[in-house]
């Protein structure tokens, strides 16, 4: 299901039910698997030493009413020669963690120290972005003995303990896997693997429900968050269509589902609560973003121009359908961006409502605009610069008029260092400050940028 598609506007459609047959899409990259434990700098901008680039003074060259970047840490490492994954960006409290190959690191937020590190000693092959608001999190690990990927652990990213750690048991066409998505809301956790899928209590970790029998329209995934979740089910029909259902998050048990028209597939869901999936035809390259009323009853489809990148399987944390290409969406409306690169040249608004673009606005010459977060009706976003221009945080009111400057992001040396960013990144903005780091490093045994931040 992980694919990257770009969305045309010509290829938007009603779904009208036309009979199409998909074909196989792009797969996404293998993650690295390298030895060794991360060397990490402490965050005052030296770098590991080793004749390292990275600057002394990261505010060196900082104009007057410009935010501040206060800290760097870096990374050197050695792995093979597609590199080594650094999936994940949590900010809980006062920590932010990432994780780095086998390792999980948190850091203070207004010093970059180091406060806590877990070497899981094996292959992190699952994980989420998301978090409990208490600041907990379900990561999947391999197995030492037979390199499947079924050790769940549950991380307490605030105090960097793990919880609790529970094998799982995989059912379904295959038993063992390389990897496995993961989703979660309130006290339940879903995990999906080729050919399998199941449900957990997210305080025990033990097992709520799965269902990999082949009769009718079963899940092969979930989406989870906002208190809700829904499934993505493959129907054992002749057309092997695709079904979206709602599901309970103690026993899995639907209450209503939509049936998509035959050769379609579900690309990312950008929301489940508002439900909005993007739907897409492998063959016709037809695309129909979706939006979905609480009774699982088609609200409308989005109509609008644009290149709107998909971006699924290759994005910062989860390997799944969610936290894709950067979009955000709130009560009423879905931000996507929309461009020639994955973070986009301009955001468009849409209107969960009417489906209707409500506005556009582009980022400017030689910067692209990513969304952060939506709330209240007003969108907060990460213009940055494709050259070495210092970026800014921006908040967009409900109109998409001219939006108020929430931070300037430093000049001069921090500006370089900020947009050697953006070939690989995630972000965050919480409570003032913004967090930018890789999602993946070269492991050439060389100081590499690993995570940066920026305040007042």
């Amino acid at each position: 299901m992980a694919a990257v598609l770009v969305l045309g506007g010509v290829g938007y459609v009603a779904f009208s039910g036309e009979d199409e047959d998909p074909k196989p899409v792009a797969q996404q990259p293998t993650d690295a698997k390298p030895s060794g434990s991360p060397t990490v700098d402490k965050g005052d901008g030296n770098g590991n030493g080793g004749g390292s680039a990275i600057p002394t003074d990261l505010n060196e060259g900082r104009k007057a009413g410009e935010d501040k970047a206060l800290w760097l840490n870096t990374v050197k490492m050695e792995g093979p020669g597609i590199g080594i994954p650094a999936k994940g960006l949590w900010v809980v409290g006062d920590t932010v963690v990432k994780t780095v190959d086998k390792v999980v690191i948190g850091y203070g937020v207004s010093d970059g120290k180091e406060k806590w590190k877990i070497d899981f000693h094996a292959e992190i092959c699952g994980l989420t972005g998301q978090a409990t608001p208490d600041g907990r999190t379900v990561m999947v690990v391999k197995n030492a003995d037979d390199s499947s990927c079924n050790q769940m652990k549950l991380i307490d990213l605030k105090a960097g303990k793990e919880v609790w750690t529970k094998e799982l048991v995989m059912e379904g066409l295959f038993k063992t896997s390389s990897s496995a998505t993961v989703t979660l809301s309130g006290d339940t956790f879903a995990l999906a693997w080729m050919g399998g899928q199941s449900a957990h209590r997210l305080s025990t970790g033990d097992k709520l429900f799965s269902d990999a029998g082949p009769e009718g329209c079963k899940p092969m995934t979930y989406a989870a968050g906002n208190n809700k979740m829904i499934a993505v089910a493959l129907c054992q029909d002749a057309d092997r269509t695709i079904e979206i259902q709602d599901a309970d998050p103690n026993t899995g048990k639907k209450t209503w589902s939509y049936r998509l028209p035959k050769g379609y597939q579900v690309n990312a869901v950008y929301s489940v609560n508002p439900t909005v999936v993007d739907a897409g035809n492998r063959d016709t390259k037809q695309h129909a973003v979706l939006v979905l009323d609480e009774k699982g009853q088609k609200r409308n489809t989005l109509a609008g121009d644009g290149n709107f990148l998909v971006n699924c399987g290759g994005s910062s944390t989860s390997e799944g359908l969610q936290h894709c290409g950067n979009s955000v969406v709130d009560a009423d409306t879905v931000y996507l961006p929309s461009g020639d690169r994955s973070s986009g040249s301009e955001i468009v608004a849409f209107d969960l409502g009417t489906g209707k673009i409500k506005w556009r606005t582009k980022a400017g010459d030689k910067k692209v605009l990513i969304p952060l977060q939506a709330a209240n009706g007003r969108l907060t976003a990460y213009r940055a610069s494709t050259v070495d221009e210092p970026g800014e945080i921006v908040s967009f009111p409900a109109d998409g008029s001219a939006p108020t400057t929430l931070m300037k992001l430093p000049s001069g040396t921090s500006a370089r260092i900020e947009s050697s960013f953006l070939t690989s990144q995630s972000a965050a903005y919480v409570d003032g400050r913004f967090f930018l780091s890789v999602t993946r490093l070269a492991g050439e045994n060389k100081d590499e940028r690993l995570l940066m931040a920026f305040g007042k």
